[in-house]
């Protein structure tokens, strides 16, 4: 078993927060350790100082990508955290199809995972409007740091077990059986998401235009509290007014500091 030491662990743990946010503390040295083993394995590194000095240096973006894959979590299933759903349907949808003039609906994902947020809503999206929604742009943003789990996203294959928690007439109307275990969302669905690789600490945005609502769940939460505060800070100057953030259930943000108006936990309105 190779095994990090703290120095190694420090000099690999400050080069993913500087470069991608996320906090590892020490008490992850073990799971960093598993996680990587493999790869230093096969790579033929006899240490983690030899791994690291491969990954700054590859000028393929091989090396971190494989690196991301392995440290990030992408725990996620449909209609998780589903009263965000629910206040998505009932009250931000007929607010936006109110004040949303040009019909241009921008709704970003920013942290897709696997595909199931982003295409909840797009299911969603197809209910609420119906017959009206050749009027409407409704296509969903979905954005990951994750290949490996945007390729999953776009294949768009679930298990049954990973569907049965959605709305039967769902299952039914957006899923066709690939066998006994397997359904695959329907085009009509999955052409209503656009999947982009994207690292949310990127100094500039590069969005064009600003979004009506931003889902940024259980992101924050392996972030430090400056590195939140910066994040907040861009989601809100790439947000319409009026314009909606849902966060995660286990995550917040201070209200007496934050330019965002609290509606609910874990949900946010720019005003």
């Amino acid at each position: 078993m190779i095994t990090i030491t703290e120095k190694e662990f420090k000099q690999l743990s400050e080069y993913i927060k500087i470069n991608y946010g996320i906090h590892l503390k020490i008490e992850k040295m073990a799971l960093v350790t598993g996680r990587l083993h493999n790869v230093l394995i096969q790579a033929g590194f006899k240490n983690f100082t030899d791994y690291y000095n491969y990954v700054v240096s590859d000028k393929t973006g091989e090396a971190v990508t494989t690196l991301m894959d392995k440290i990030t979590t992408n725990h996620t299933f449909f209609m998780r955290e589903a009263n965000h759903f629910y206040y998505f349907k009932d009250n931000v949808l007929p607010y936006l199809t109110s004040t949303v003039k040009d019909k241009d609906l921008r709704i970003w994902c920013a942290a897709s995972s696997t595909g199931e947020e982003p295409y909840t809503l797009a299911m969603i999206l197809d209910e609420y409007f119906g017959m009206n929604k050749i009027w409407w742009d409704t296509k969903v943003l979905a954005t990951d740091i994750s290949e490996k789990v945007l390729e999953i996203a776009k294949n768009a294959v679930y298990s049954n077990e990973r569907i049965a928690s959605l709305p039967a007439h769902w299952r039914a109307k957006y899923f066709n059986k690939i066998n006994n275990e397997n359904s695959v969302l329907i085009d009509k669905i999955r052409n209503e998401v656009i999947y982009r690789k994207f690292n949310l600490m990127e100094e500039v945005f590069p969005f064009r235009k600003t979004f009506h609502t931003i889902f940024c769940r259980n992101v924050m939460i392996y972030f430090d509290n400056e590195t939140k505060i910066r994040l907040v800070n861009k989601l809100y100057d790439h947000m319409e007014y009026g314009g909606y953030l849902f966060i995660g259930h286990s995550e917040s943000l201070n209200r007496e500091t934050t330019r965002f108006k609290y509606v609910m936990p874990s949900v946010y309105q720019k005003i």
